[in-house]
């Protein structure tokens, strides 16, 4: 592709003649009309469209023009490892990264992951990536990731965590809190900030110094919530005891919570993250969407990490409609009932993947086409598919037949950084030169034994359960690991 087939960078856009997910509040859908980009806003959207001089045009017709999506928790560094863990148990994945190797990583190691994801995410239609950046040793690898997040032209937020130290550790550390304050007070529109790390339940709280860092910096924090064998309901508890529960909270996973924790959670306008594949192939627990959305908790949809799975959200939408109606039906079939229509919709999942992702952030001027919002687009076309048509609804195309291959063209903040299914200005020789050099020196520095031994772990055997992976603290509680009650939870849970 020439660069004349590229939109020019500063001109107006249009995207002409498409079918419009606005995700409005009325989630108002539009056929045959355009979408109108000028600088980094949305100018109109509607039919037939007057444009000022100069404008480009992007043909849509026959396709869905829908917001940006927007991932709430990927851990980007690890991309470098793409499916190496594609056989790994939850506990699999403690053990290598928080216990034996993650430790092994270089700042330039987690640059290469996180110009890959980020490119990655692009490629997808996901124009705003948080990137839960749990592999930051030390300032260095910090500066390292935001350097990476900063050359690529997408939307991105850094979480920023460490498991080989305890949170309350970190946060203390003069260069980080220096680290911090700097990117806090330099936070930009394409990059902001977040703290990234889980609680115990240990009743001595110690990471209450790390909530009172992201209090005093007015960041927001970002948890994993209801993790079976790590973290439970003594958390969440201690959060809520301790006034550190806000609406700015993320709670990743959120799988294995009593009532009591969802109740709080809602009560304190907080919002899940569900990483649905992740849950239900890893062992956080049965993805809770049927939980959250009895006690009206807002939900954003996240993918984790390729370490194992699919780097979309495409994914994401329709493994989380799978788990959720795959539950409906088993709990009634346990009672002999027959479930005769579903609770959650291929529209209710785009929305999570949009506009439940902007509320998550806190961001309201992203997740909707709405005059005046910003202008993060994705356009869904691809007409050498037959898959493509006939086009019925637009909200179960999405959600079951599109890919990230079906992206046709990508805005973010108003520029494009993908047309015609090829990204725009990448050098992706360059992108693999970095991340293959990070494999290469991974392979070297364990050694090909315990390379290979992690590829491919054991087939299943007794052993011990992996209670605590969080090496900065002795705190154990058999309350992680507590007989649910249910095949899914609390007793009598369910709708």
């Amino acid at each position: 592709m020439s660069d004349a087939e590229v939109p020019a960078t500063g001109r107006p856009v249009v995207l002409r003649g498409g079918t419009v997910l606005t995700m409005d509040d009325s989630h108002t859908l539009l056929t045959d009309a355009d979408v109108l980009v000028v600088d980094d806003r949305i100018a109109a959207v509607g039919a037939s469209l007057d444009v000022p001089e100069g404008t480009q045009e992007i043909d849509a017709r026959g396709g869905i023009v829908m917001p940006g999506m927007i991932d709430t928790h990927r851990h980007m560094w690890q991309t470098a490892m793409r499916a190496y863990g594609a056989d790994w148990t939850l506990t699999q994945y403690f053990v290598w990264y928080y216990l034996e190797h993650g430790k092994i990583f270089r700042p330039e190691d987690i640059y290469a992951g996180n110009v890959t994801s980020a490119w990655e995410s692009l490629e997808a239609g996901v124009t705003t990536t948080v990137d839960w950046s749990h592999g930051l040793q030390s300032v260095d690898h910090a500066e390292a990731a935001v350097d990476a997040l900063q050359a690529v032209p997408g939307r991105f937020v850094l979480a920023y965590g460490n498991i080989q130290a305890g949170p309350w550790e970190w946060t203390a550390d003069a260069s980080v809190r220096s680290f911090l304050e700097r990117r806090q007070s330099s936070a930009s529109d394409l990059l902001g900030l977040q703290l990234a790390f889980d609680v115990t339940g240990d009743p001595s709280f110690p990471e209450r110094g790390a909530f009172e860092v992201a209090r005093e910096l007015d960041l927001a924090v970002t948890t994993h919530a209801g993790v079976w064998g790590a973290t439970n309901d003594d958390g969440i508890r201690l959060m809520h005891e301790n006034g550190f529960m806000t609406p700015k909270n993320i709670y990743v996973h959120s799988a294995t919570l009593t009532s009591d924790s969802y109740q709080r959670i809602a009560a304190s306008g907080g919002s899940v993250s569900v990483s649905t594949e992740s849950e239900q192939s890893a062992g956080q627990g049965y993805p809770p969407t049927w939980q959250v959305r009895r006690y009206g908790i807002p939900v954003s949809l996240s993918m984790d990490t390729s370490v194992w799975w699919s780097g979309d959200l495409f994914s994401a939408m329709r493994t989380t409609l799978g788990a959720d109606r795959s539950r409906e039906h088993l709990e009634a079939h346990v009672k002999g009932d027959t479930v005769t229509h579903t609770h959650l919709r291929a529209e209710h999942v785009v929305d999570w993947a949009t506009r439940g992702g902007a509320r998550a952030l806190g961001r309201d001027d992203l997740g909707s086409l709405q005059p005046g919002k910003k202008a993060d687009v994705v356009l869904i076309k691809n007409d050498d598919s037959p898959v493509s048509f006939p086009l019925l609804n637009p909200y179960g195309h999405v959600a079951f037949q599109a890919q990230r291959g079906d992206v046709h063209t990508v805005i973010v903040d108003g520029r494009v950084v993908k047309h015609e299914h090829r990204l725009v200005g990448v050098d992706l020789p360059a992108v693999r030169s970095s991340v293959e050099a990070t494999v290469d020196y991974l392979r070297s520095a364990m050694g090909e034994e315990a390379w290979a031994g992690g590829m491919n772990p054991d087939l299943p055997h007794d052993e011990e359960v992996l209670d605590n992976p969080y090496q900065y603290t002795e705190y154990k509680s058999e309350s992680t690991r507590e007989a649910r009650g249910s095949m899914f939870g609390d007793p009598g849970s369910e709708e």
